[in-house]
């Protein structure tokens, strides 16, 4: 009867912890947990415009050489139809005014960023500012497709 308890306590525990794995897991995906900075915040704000922003959220990270530097607070299109993504930038990061943008994937779960690449402008960045050098996400479905496409129209092909 002991014995019984034991395995059951045992297997209750194992739950629990697989449980809260899989609630790290859901904040992780959601970037729930990467509360924290905000337009109320000390720093500026910055906007790039991209063509494409593939799966760039609300609250993903701005990072420059791997470090997170900021978070995008908001993404709108714009009157010539790009997508302007809103970030801000923590107090303390200076960037140079030729600062140019990218959106990278990172992680097994395909979690996208703002990377930032500084120029040598000796102007920095300020509020407001936007970003005009960027380079959009690449999208795995059109080259995919492309590449489709191609095999298609090669001699020889069914």
């Amino acid at each position: 009867m002991i014995q019984q308890r034991k395995l059951e306590i045992a297997v209750g525990f194992f739950m629990v912890l697989g449980l809260a794995a899989l609630f790290m897991l859901a904040m992780r995906v959601s970037n729930l947990s990467t509360v924290g900075l905000s337009d109320t915040d000390s720093g500026y704000n910055v906007t790039a415009l991209f063509q494409n922003i593939g799966g760039l959220k609300v609250r993903s990270p701005v990072r420059v050489a791997g470090v997170r530097v900021g978070q995008v607070t908001g993404i709108d299109l714009d009157n010539r139809y790009a997508a302007a993504v809103r970030m801000h930038i923590a107090n303390g990061y200076t960037f140079p005014k030729d600062t140019s943008a990218s959106i990278f994937t990172s992680g097994l779960l395909g979690e996208q960023y703002v990377s930032l690449d500084p120029g040598g402008d000796p102007v920095l960045l300020k509020n407001g500012d936007v970003i005009r050098a960027t380079q959009s996400a690449l999208v795995l479905e059109r080259f995919i497709g492309q590449f489709l496409f191609n095999k298609a129209q090669e001699p020889g092909s069914k």
